[in-house]
C-alpha cells in the first residue's frame, strides 16, 4: 500500500509540506548565491569578481584566443603568428644539393629524353634477366606468376595478353619503369648498362631486334613498338572539357 500524504481542512497538502517543497526547490539557488558571495570575499580589494553567466560555453568563449579580422565567409579568422623571439626556421630537413636531386630526375620520356650513358647487348640481357627476373616472369617471359612479357599477337580491338611486344608503346619507357620499380626484390639496383641489357633481351624475345642488338640512348629511340600507335595523347586541360 502507497503511504498517504498528510492532509488538513478539504484535502489539501499541509501546510509544512508546502513549505518543505518550495525550500527543496530554492536550494539550488541558495548553493549558487552563496558560491558567488564567497567568490566576491576572495577577489583583491576593489576589483570585482568574473560576472557569472548561465550561458553554456561561456568560460570556454572566454578563453578563446582574440581574432584577429574576417574570413571568407565572415567568420573571425584566430592569429596563429609566431611567439615573440621565436626562430625564423626551425632546422628540419635539409637543403638538397643538386647531386642528390639529379638522382630524383630520372625520368625518361618517349623521344628518349632522359637516357642516360651506357649500352647493353642482347646476350649480357640474357645473363642479367636470368639472375634477376626469372623467379617472377618465367624461363622465356611467359610463364609467369607475375606479368607476362612476351607477346607478339596482333589485336584489333584489345589485347588478351598485354605484353612487351603488343601493348607497350614506347621502348624507351621500358628504361624508365625497369630502372624504377624492378626487380621487384630490390627495385633501382640494376645500373644503366644492367638496363639497356635486359631490355635488349626482352625486345629479342618478342622479335623486335636481332640477336646481335646493342641498345644505348640512340638505339633504344629509335625501335618502334607496334603498339605505338594504339595510344593517343591524352590533352585534355581538366574541368568540364574532360568527358
Amino acid at each position: 500500500m502507497r503511504a498517504k500524504r498528510p492532509v488538513s481542512g478539504k484535502g489539501r497538502p499541509d501546510v509544512g509540506t508546502r513549505v518543505g517543497s518550495v525550500a527543496t526547490f530554492l536550494r539550488p539557488a541558495v548553493v549558487v548565491a552563496g558560491v558567488a558571495g564567497a567568490l566576491a570575499a576572495c577577489a583583491p580589494d576593489g576589483e570585482a569578481p568574473p560576472p557569472a553567466s548561465s550561458a553554456p560555453g561561456a568560460s570556454a568563449a572566454a578563453t578563446r584566443p582574440a581574432a584577429t579580422g574576417a574570413g571568407d565567409a565572415g567568420h573571425l579568422v584566430q592569429s596563429h603568428a609566431l611567439p615573440e623571439g621565436a626562430p625564423e626556421r626551425f632546422a628540419f630537413g635539409a637543403e638538397a644539393p643538386p647531386a642528390r636531386i639529379a638522382t630524383w630526375d630520372i625520368d625518361v620520356k618517349p623521344d628518349g629524353e632522359g637516357l642516360p650513358p651506357g649500352r647493353g647487348s642482347v646476350a649480357e640481357g640474357e645473363a642479367v634477366y636470368q639472375t634477376q627476373c626469372v623467379a617472377c616472369h618465367g624461363m622465356t617471359g611467359v610463364e609467369g606468376p607475375n606479368d607476362r612479357l612476351v607477346g607478339t599477337a596482333p589485336w584489333k580491338d584489345w589485347p588478351t595478353d598485354r605484353a612487351v611486344g603488343n601493348y607497350w608503346p614506347y621502348a624507351t619507357t621500358l628504361y624508365d619503369y625497369i630502372r624504377r620499380a624492378m626487380p621487384q626484390t630490390a627495385p633501382g639496383s640494376l645500373n644503366a648498362d644492367q638496363t639497356y641489357a635486359v631490355i635488349a633481351y626482352l625486345l629479342h624475345l618478342n622479335e623486335l631486334v636481332p640477336e646481335d642488338a646493342v641498345m644505348d640512348a640512340v638505339s633504344l629511340p629509335a625501335v618502334e613498338m607496334p603498339a605505338r600507335d594504339r595510344f593517343v595523347r591524352d590533352d585534355r586541360r581538366g574541368g568540364a572539357e574532360v568527358r
